[in-house]
């Protein structure tokens, strides 16, 4: 499972012109893609990293700063570009597999009592985002 963290003045996403999920205040922004043979160790992993890097203004997590999160579903982390010009998406799980498995992290978040908004697993949207700093980095359960 990958992670992308971006910490965020706010952020929101709108789904035919409609927001279905948005945080108004300073906190983050993240992106996650589901693997094959991501479970219950990956997700608690980068609920983990999500709750508790420090990287909110003054070295806190959002747990310690009570801040909210924004989470949405991307298969398109697990692209591999390595041949050609064209990504292989085969690294991706399949969304019957993915969806359950970002709304365990956005469960697991939720458990650790922060403030967790989401975008529609599967639909276009339109993602706005106010970077602050910019501070953005990469979660990877294979690799942590």
């Amino acid at each position: 499972m990958r992670a992308v963290i971006q910490r965020v003045r706010r952020a929101a996403v709108v789904v035919e012109g409609v927001t279905v999920g948005e945080i108004t205040e300073p906190g983050l922004f993240v992106l996650v893609g589901v693997g094959h043979d991501d479970g219950a160790a990956d997700v608690e992993l980068i609920a983990r990293k999500i709750a508790d890097l420090r990287l909110l203004e003054g070295e806190q997590s959002v747990t310690d700063a009570g801040a909210p999160v924004l989470v949405v579903s991307q298969f398109t982390l697990l692209a591999d570009t390595r041949k050609g010009r064209r990504p292989s998406w085969s690294a991706a799980a399949a969304g019957a597999v993915a969806e359950p498995v970002v709304a365990q992290v956005v469960s697991a978040l939720r458990a650790r009592g922060l403030t967790v908004a989401t975008g529609r697993f599967g639909a276009h949207m339109e993602i706005e985002s106010i970077a602050d700093g910019p501070v953005t980095i990469l979660v990877d359960s294979d690799a942590s």
